[in-house]
């Protein structure tokens, strides 16, 4: 079986990892801040690589899960990168999945560099939750060549229920900016409803007993109101500063394709404010809070 490689082992990426482990492949894992996730995996025998490099040179896949285009930049380039790793070992058939929330355009041109040393590159950002990851029930929105998706199913499929293929390298970074574009512009009409309701006398128990099974319901509406109304912080741990990582790439690439998109600068603003105002660890329910109490209310 392949040796994987992987890097970026945070909410999602330590439920991926585990899959692939318990799928029987070997596994290598790069430590970041946090050992724990790694500690974990090498008690349930996977290996720790030294650097990138390493990850390079002794995979035959490598899966990174990070935050961006510039932390993926950093694993792949440099003198201890994946590119190194495997130039330095010789090998020219290395594929790199990464699974990070990325810039389309940063993809695109990473693969054309790589393609030139015999490595490939695919994007498959993910979709759902840290509790899904965990689970294997993630959704996998795969960018590649259709021979390059045959080889790696087997491996996604030990995390993923879903494997949905949207296009050549770089169209899985652009459908999961669209996607995370529709859930962060909902997690802004919320927060800002909220408020509007709360200085009109609306509740925000009022609010949901008319929107939860009306077909403005949806899985990120309970998750958010989870939140407003229970309070819990865990229904949906994406942060803010995630969140505006995402809807600024987003209005980036609108901006590279000559597309006026107000709403996505408009949102990319809201979440932007946040995070400037040192809420950028906060979830996005969270919002909800700080936009109220920018109006002297509280949702509570």
């Amino acid at each position: 079986m392949p040796t994987i490689g992987f890097a970026g082992l945070g909410l999602m990426g330590a439920g991926i990892a585990r899959n692939l482990l318990k799928g029987g492949y070997p596994l290598v894992g790069l430590a970041h801040r946090n050992r724990a996730p790694l500690e974990a995996l090498i008690a349930d025998g996977a290996r720790e690589a030294a650097n990138a490099a390493a990850l390079g040179a002794e995979c035959d896949i490598v899966f990174l899960c990070v935050t961006g285009a510039p932390q993926v930049e950093a694993l792949i380039e440099g003198d201890t990168g994946i590119r190194a790793g495997a130039r330095g070992a010789g090998k020219r058939d290395l594929v790199i999945v990464d699974c990070s929330t990325s810039e389309p355009t940063v993809t695109r041109r990473l693969a054309d560099s790589l393609a030139a040393d015999g490595i490939i590159l695919i994007d498959a950002p993910l979709g759902g939750t840290p509790t899904q990851a965990e689970a294997g029930e993630l959704q996998a929105i795969v960018g590649s060549d259709d021979a390059t998706l045959a080889r790696l199913r087997p491996v996604l499929e030990t995390w993923a229920a879903k494997i949905l293929h949207v296009g050549p390298v770089g169209a899985g970074h652009t459908m999961k900016l669209l996607n995370n574009f529709l859930a962060m512009g909902y997690g802004a009409i919320f927060a800002e409803a909220l408020t509007i309701g709360a200085k009109a006398g609306i509740t925000p128990q009022t609010f949901d007993s008319v929107i939860r099974g009306s077909r403005m319901d949806s899985g990120f509406y309970r998750t958010f109101f989870q939140y407003v109304l229970e309070r819990d912080r865990d229904a949906h741990r994406f942060t803010l500063a995630n969140a505006h990582k995402d809807t600024r790439y987003l209005a980036d690439l609108a901006e590279a394709l000559n597309v006026e998109a107000g709403v996505a600068k408009a949102v990319r603003d809201l979440y932007a404010g946040a995070e400037s105002q040192g809420d950028g660890d906060r979830f996005v329910p969270e919002l909800s809070d700080i936009v109220a109490a920018r109006h002297q209310l509280s949702l509570v």
